[in-house]
């Protein structure tokens, strides 16, 4: 068992480019219950300093190379019971590197049902099948003569039946599988047709009507895309090999014939039976069989793949940049259900709920802009989120014509924010336990308001398939998904950190070693006693131990306590350390922190001891030089263009402004304010060459765009972002907008139809927003 765990260590270490003994010192971490972030954050010096995304991969392969062991255990068993185990054998299935390679190995042993091999045997055709493949002088149909009886009633059935055993024996030669398996990864084409008459309903999957490519090359989204469309009965997907060679022998069939020595260009009978039973072997086995294992590969590539990108989105849009402690106003659009008005003060707290109805049938405007004037003044709101759903260009247009007659001093400032998933969580069990007494409609208007204060905190709420950042999400397996996407969520609120007296018990559940049974406990504790005065207090909430305190202390903050280093990173077990470090330095520990001239002139080295390291000292000078920094960006506003609101309304050569809401492999996707994402591809996205587009953009991030084409008919805006791409000056460009980062206040904006007619809304919106 020693050898085999250094065996995995050295596979992983080598794929992560670490060393076998930091790979296995983090797997007895993780195997004695620490969680990834814990053992990335605070046992570098066991480790070696893996990062979060090297224990991530070592986690997933642990758990692969863990079940191949066993697998192969469970396989040299059963080949022992059988009497069938050689020394070669077994060395051959302890060199096998996958559960492909080893099922190959496997599979002349596993037990089956009847073949037509197996009854060519009991009718006594074996030895006819072994003297035809040993001696290529004998003629077949009189060889097969001496094999005639009852059960074998002529030449032909003889004959049959000895093709059957060699044919078996050939599709079960690993050796030969693995190379046709190499052969087919090297030279197969995918090759995808329309299926007939199917032309109007699968429009969108237009590009794939006669696509082919080699399968190696298959991007994941062109593979997802088409195994979707052959799942609506679309298209049809082949994997085809050799299907433009006109040789006599394809390459293919050679491939088999040479592991056999079966030449069939040779005028001998026997050579000629045999070649054609080997085309015979690849027609009726190996070629379907390595059709479906090539098949399921490229699914596979391409649902890691996928998975890699709705992960990477999601940490990105986790991990966006919060507006912080301000009074927000979230506005849910809506056409005849009324936009949603929802108020929460700085810590999330709901203030104060409405619903209004600006547009049709309605058509209240003054009354929607009095009553949102009135909640502005009233709670001195500094931000307003407006989801991106049905109406959100309108409501946006309505916002700014209401700043606009504002005051300069209540001028807050309104930002299109996503809402994917905040229908979801409305109607969820947590929502109804946080809002029993709230509509299910103002919910949402809660949590788009809440999301931009803090992104992290509200999303946690959410199940992450549910927040939209993926490319084929609901095509790959779930089961994987969830757990990648976990991974992503634990990973992101453990890099923040939490609030111990205000977080949720969704964001608490997913702190280092907590999970959600404890997480309501720590919940019901600060419930019945009050704010927590200390990290150490946690050792009083029930059944959580000294282990799980280890695990969780370091990831929670408690603000303005007694002790300062509680709102720190620094972990109680270092806190030795820390007051070290701020006894050399002769000051007071509050004084101390964020010193980062005095701090940065002291040497590491001098506080390291047997049990700290280096790794552990650095680490503490950096957070004592800016304690409890968030590893979030700051905070920027962006805004959509005027007067572009439809994909009708857009024009190659437009200049906007957008926000990237997903990140593919073949480019990304941005938000102009159209309720169509437009697509920059990755040849697009900068004036060099880019590989991947998270090179240059990840999801929350505001850009410039350029419109290059669009097909409103399939609903594609193609955009670009080289500089290179420019337009001639003011062509087609829209209104100019200020660029995210600007953050002046919106000022007025043109005027309505309604205000064109009914004169200037200013005096009297403000004389009924103040007697509301």
């Amino acid at each position: 068992m020693a050898a085999d765990t250094l065996r995995i260590a050295r596979i992983i270490a080598a794929e992560i480019q670490a060393k076998p003994e930091q790979v296995t010192a983090a797997v007895e971490l993780l195997d004695g219950g620490a969680t990834v972030p814990f053992v990335a954050r605070y046992r570098k010096e066991a480790t070696g300093g893996l990062d979060d995304t090297q224990l991530r991969t070592l986690e997933e392969r642990l758990s692969y190379l863990r079940e191949l062991w066993a697998r192969r255990e469970t396989v040299l068993e059963s080949i022992r019971s059988q009497g069938k185990l050689t020394d070669e054998l077994a060395a051959k299935i302890e060199a096998a590197g996958t559960k492909a390679e080893l099922e190959d190995i496997y599979l002349p042993f596993k037990p089956k049902r009847r073949t037509k091999a197996e009854i060519a045997r009991e009718k006594g055709l074996g030895p006819l099948a072994e003297a035809l493949l040993a001696d290529r002088s004998l003629i077949p149909q009189e060889a097969a003569a001496a094999y005639l009886r009852d059960e074998v009633p002529d030449v032909k059935a003889a004959l049959d039946g000895a093709r059957d055993i060699i044919v078996e024996q050939m599709a079960e030669n690993a050796d030969l599988v693995g190379n046709l398996r190499n052969y087919m990864k090297d030279k197969a084409v995918v090759h995808a047709r329309l299926v007939e008459g199917k032309a109007e309903a699968g429009a969108k999957f237009s590009d794939y009507f006669d696509h082919a490519e080699p399968w190696a090359k298959v991007a994941g989204h062109r593979a997802l895309a088409m195994l979707r469309g052959r799942n609506e009965e679309v298209l049809s997907v082949d994997i085809e090999v050799d299907a433009d060679s006109d040789a006599p022998v394809k390459p293919v069939e050679a491939r088999i014939m040479g592991a056999y020595g079966i030449d069939p260009r040779a005028p001998t009978p026997a050579e000629k039976w045999l070649g054609d039973v080997a085309r015979w072997c690849w027609r009726v086995k190996l070629s379907l069989h390595l059709s479906i294992d090539l098949m399921n590969e490229m699914r596979e590539r391409a649902e890691e793949e996928a998975i890699h990108v709705f992960a990477r989105n999601l940490k990105d849009l986790l991990l966006a940049a919060p507006a912080g402690s301000r009074a927000t106003m979230g506005l849910d659009p809506g056409i005849r259900t009324g936009v949603k008005v929802a108020v929460v003060d700085g810590t999330g707290k709901v203030l104060e709920t409405a619903t209004v109805y600006p547009f049709q049938p309605k058509n209240d405007v003054r009354g929607a802009q009095a009553t949102l004037g009135h909640l502005i003044l009233k709670h001195k709101v500094e931000l307003i989120a407006i989801g991106n759903g049905t109406a959100s260009r309108e409501t946006d247009r309505l916002a700014a014509e209401l700043i606009g007659d504002l005051p300069a001093e209540n001028k807050p400032i309104k930002v299109v924010v996503s809402e994917a998933g905040a229908s979801v969580y409305s109607a969820s069990a947590l929502a109804a336990a946080e809002f029993p007494d709230l509509d299910v409609s103002l919910r949402g208007a809660v949590s788009i308001a809440r999301r931009l204060q803090d992104p992290l905190a509200e999303l946690v709420k959410i199940d992450p398939k549910s927040i939209g950042v993926g490319q084929y999400q609901h095509d790959v397996d779930q089961h994987r998904l969830a757990r990648s996407l976990d991974a992503v969520v634990e990973d992101a609120v453990n890099a923040v950190g939490v609030d111990l007296n205000t977080a949720s018990a969704s964001l608490l559940a997913r702190v280092s070693g907590l999970g959600a049974s404890l997480a309501e406990a720590v919940i019901a504790h600060r419930n019945a006693n009050g704010p927590f005065a200390s990290r150490k207090d946690l050792l009083s909430v029930s059944r959580l131990g000294p282990r799980t305190f280890e695990q969780c202390a370091g990831f929670l903050r408690i603000s303005n306590g007694a002790e300062p280093l509680d709102a720190s990173s620094v972990h109680p077990e270092a806190y030795g350390v820390a007051k070290k470090i701020v006894a050399a330095c002769g000051r007071d520990l509050r004084s101390l922190m964020g010193d980062a001239k005095l701090l940065k002139s002291l040497d590491p080295a001098d506080f390291v001891d047997a049990r700290f390291g280096l790794p552990t000292v650095k680490d503490i000078l950096s957070e004592l030089e800016k304690p409890g920094r968030d590893p979030r960006p700051e905070f920027r506003t962006a805004s959509f263009a005027e007067g572009v609101e439809e994909i009708s309304d857009l024009r190659p050569g437009m200049i906007l402004e957008g926000t990237v809401t997903n990140v593919a492999n073949f480019g990304a996707f941005v938000d102009i304010g159209v309720h169509q994402d437009g697509l920059v591809h990755v040849s697009q996205l900068a004036d060099r060459f880019i590989k991947d587009p998270a090179e240059v953009v990840k999801a929350g991030d505001v850009v410039k765009v350029k419109v290059l084409e669009v097909d409103a008919k399939r609903k594609r805006i193609s955009l670009t972002m080289r500089k290179g791409e420019a337009p001639p000056r003011d062509a087609g460009r829209p209104q100019q907008q200020p660029a995210r980062g600007d953050q002046r206040r919106p000022g007025p904006a043109p005027k309505r139809p309604e205000q064109n007619q009914q004169g200037s809304l200013g005096a009297a919106l403000l004389d009924a927003m103040r007697r509301k």
